[in-house]
């Protein structure tokens, strides 16, 4: 019946309502429970930390949706983009091999690459830095054993940001005792071996691992090679004391082929970008990213007094970054500091309980960018040293009261962000400043509880200022006069089961914008930034789940998935110079994404997952005159896994990618200077991965 869908869904890509009406419908008669597909935790029973609420998902009052480990393991164990693209509402893309970028409702407009305008936190640090930028592509895939994405802005306890936030764990509730070996090879020279060992169990684990990982790239000139090294820490101590440490040493290197014009694009999908009379191509220039970073950082967590308790995290991070590029060759570090504490109160009640929740989040940055001449892949002579200091402090509070079926959630952030930049060459103009000071960005959210099903509405106002990259672009002027993005979101959602069995997850959201910040691209590759008006979001996130065939006496677990995304984008407002984008689609945004899916685990060790993912046609420009084609990409995977003696544990598993050899561009250059907008994206290709895994005894 799915691969009938699947059909279905490849020849009626042009009549979108029609599709959208046939999955779900699919779906919810599928009249089943969702899990993470470990079997073992039914997802809405799944206890999350978003917004410190320690609650059920079902239970929150907010449109978050939870990536378990399980999830991660449907796709190739080299990235985690397909996977994150199974979530209603996100978006990941890969420009090329290591290349990530990240948004959450739209808002890549301010993304040529990596993740802005999303706040993220690994292991209770924010490696978002005080700049603004997060370098997700530095955490390997074996990194990621939990993801809970929150949608829209999270201002009550996550301080500035129009996106969202992302909260990342790198160990499970489960952990046990393992020596752990893993081996995954494919087609364009993919070879990606990783290795951990883990000592304790549950509660008290340590988790020490190594991963390595190159390709060719299936584009020219798009060659990847990434070492991680990492270990974790998960302890508990007498009376309710948690320490959680983290360290992170990333050394990654990939080659960037550049964006291609539609004629290049239709004629060699594979080519990198060619040479001009202006501006080399992307091969004579080896524009690449040379990039490593380390973290360290711990999480406390201990009792202060009866029904007081505090959460007290401090790191440091720096990242070394070399990037080569078609206009220029850019060598910045990155050191910056931070810590985060807040004081959680609890009082039960009578038919309820109350949370206070009072703290403060401070980062310091450090950072200083040299640009230089590119000649060839290395540094010529000096054209521009900047020293750039960036703070940012946040003020937070949240009240939340259970009482009977009703949860009500009320809170709010100071936000204060400053930067201080000199130019020393060539010639220093003496110190600028620019303050964002004194915004309140209050949310106030709630929940009523009723048999199977939990309706929830929130308001929230976002603030956002610009990042550090885009106060100082690599294709512009210095622009200290970029002003702050500022909306207000409003949110209404379900969640629930039908028959105790289909779980579903459905969120609309209305969206206004104002002095949104988008990205221009210069004729050599870089990016500056403007203020783009007003814009007016709004949209429908669907989820829904059932474990079919799970009542088989053959099937240990099995589930089936359907996510279904409805953006509507447009410019309320803008207008630049004698060109009027008012009322046209935001580029970058599909009007309509699916996600759907089944996988199982046979009680025999076979296991399988069948996927497909459809996205809409895309716009590229603020004009609305190029687009992205729309695409189907559909992935099988088979594999099969035994457990001898609950000590040796072996996987072996082959799949393919792209199933139907569909031709599309993924992380498209959004208003591509020249029509440079497409970055085309693999074939059909292959891969097969073992897996080794020694158990030792559970403490």
């Amino acid at each position: 019946m799915l691969i009938r869908i699947m059909i279905a869904a490849h020849n009626l890509h042009k009549h979108k309502s029609f599709l959208f009406i046939l999955f779900s419908a699919v779906g919810i008669s599928a009249n089943g429970q969702t899990a993470d597909s470990s079997g073992k935790d039914v997802l809405q029973e799944v206890v999350i930390k978003a917004y410190e609420q320690g609650r059920r998902l079902q239970e929150v009052p907010a449109a978050v949706n939870y990536i378990g480990r399980s999830t991660l393991e449907r796709f190739s164990p080299t990235s985690i983009v397909q996977a994150v693209n199974t979530t209603p509402g996100v978006r990941m893309e890969e420009r090329s091999p290591g290349s990530y970028r990240f948004n959450i409702r739209g808002s890549s407009l301010r993304s040529p690459f990596g993740v802005r305008n999303v706040k993220v936190y690994y292991n209770d640090i924010p490696i978002t830095d005080p700049g603004g930028h997060t370098y997700l592509n530095q955490l390997g895939y074996y990194n990621f054993n939990s993801i809970e994405v929150i949608k829209g802005p999270a201002s009550s306890l996550y301080g500035a940001g129009t996106g969202g936030a992302l909260l990342i764990e790198s160990l499970g509730q489960s952990e046990q005792p393992s020596i752990h070996t893993e081996y995954t090879t494919g087609n364009y020279g993919l070879h990606n071996v990783y290795g951990s060992i883990t000592t304790g169990s549950g509660e008290n684990a340590g988790k020490a691992s190594y991963q390595h990982q190159e390709s060719n790239g299936y584009r020219d000139h798009s060659r990847l090679k990434r070492d991680v090294a990492s270990w974790s820490g998960h302890y508990c101590f007498g009376d309710a004391k948690v320490l959680k440490t983290s360290f992170l040493y990333g050394n990654l290197y990939y080659e960037t082929p550049g964006a291609l014009t539609k004629a290049e694009y239709d004629a060699n999908p594979k080519s990198a970008r060619p040479g001009s009379a202006a501006f080399p191509g992307a091969e004579a220039a080896n524009a690449s990213i040379r990039q490593k970073t380390f973290i360290a950082g711990a999480s406390y967590e201990q009792p202060v007094y009866q029904k007081l308790k505090n959460k007290t995290a401090l790191y440091g991070m720096f990242t070394e970054l070399r990037n080569p590029a078609i206009q220029n060759y850019g060598r910045n570090s990155e050191p910056h500091v931070g810590g985060r504490t807040s004081f959680i109160f609890s009082q039960p009640l009578q038919k309820g309980n109350l949370n206070i929740d009072v703290g403060s989040e401070l980062q310091q940055g450090f950072t200083s960018v040299s640009i230089f001449k590119n000649n060839g892949g290395s540094a010529d002579s000096l054209r521009t040293s900047d020293e750039i200091n960036n703070r940012q402090l946040l003020v937070f509070s949240q009240v939340s009261l259970d009482y009977n079926a009703w949860t009500f959630n009320a809170g709010g952030s100071l936000n204060f962000f400053k930067i201080k930049f000199q130019r020393f060459s060539p010639a220093t103009a003496g110190r600028q400043d620019r303050t964002f000071n004194n915004q309140f960005a209050p949310r106030l959210a709630i929940l009523r509880k009723f048999h199977h099903l939990n309706i929830y509405t929130s308001v929230a106002k976002g603030f956002s200022p610009p990042t550090t990259s885009e106060l100082l672009p690599t294709g512009g002027a210095v622009n200290l006069g970029l002003n702050a993005e500022e909306g207000v979101n409003y949110d209404l959602g379900i969640k629930g089961t039908i028959g105790k069995a289909v779980y579903f997850d459905v969120n609309a959201f209305i969206f206004s914008l104002e002095n949104t910040i988008v990205q221009r691209r210069t004729a050599g590759g870089g990016d500056y930034y403007i203020n783009a008006g007003a814009t007016k979001q709004h949209g429908i996130e669907t989820y829904i789940s059932y474990p079919l065939l799970q009542s088989g006496g053959f099937m240990d677990r099995s589930l089936l998935w359907l996510s279904h995304t409805w953006h509507n984008f447009h410019y309320k407002t803008f207008k630049q110079l004698n060109n009027d984008y008012s009322g046209n689609s935001l580029p970058s945004v599909a009007p309509h994404t699916i996600s759907t899916g089944f996988d199982f685990l046979a009680k025999k060790g076979l296991l399988g997952t069948v996927s497909y993912f459809y996205s809409d046609r895309i716009p590229l420009n603020d004009a609305n005159t190029a687009y992205a084609d729309a695409y189907h990409l559909l992935m099988l995977q088979l594999g099969y896994q035994r457990l001898i003696q609950q000590k040796f544990m072996m996987k072996v598993v082959a799949g393919v990618d792209n199933l139907l050899d569909q031709k599309y561009s993924l992380g498209n250059d959004i208003n591509g200077f020249g029509g440079r907008y497409y970055n085309a994206a693999a074939g059909r290709n292959y891969f097969a991965s073992v897996v080794l895994e020694l158990r030792g005894k559970k403490r």
